[in-house]
């Protein structure tokens, strides 16, 4: 299973996400998501928002393996 964290804005969109999914990649969870919360799932498809896996940014097409945990990173703003 992989663990999800969702940030910022994103993490409003999350709740009642489930904490652990089954996938093969960023880009399938962000499908799978988008079957039941179609608002998270427009809003992982956003151009700006970023994916990590473990801490590191990914692309959106990286393998995922057991036990790896999934951020989802909104865009930041600062002034």
């Amino acid at each position: 299973m992989i663990q999800l964290l969702f940030f910022g804005r994103l993490g409003e969109l999350a709740k009642g996400v489930p904490t652990m999914v089954a996938a093969q990649t960023p880009a399938e969870i962000r499908r799978l998501l988008a079957v039941d919360f179609p608002m998270l799932g427009m809003a992982l498809s956003e151009p700006q928002v970023l994916v990590s896996v473990n801490k590191m940014i990914v692309d959106w097409d990286e393998p995922l393996s057991e036990g790896n945990e999934v951020a989802f990173l909104p865009p930041v703003t600062g002034g």
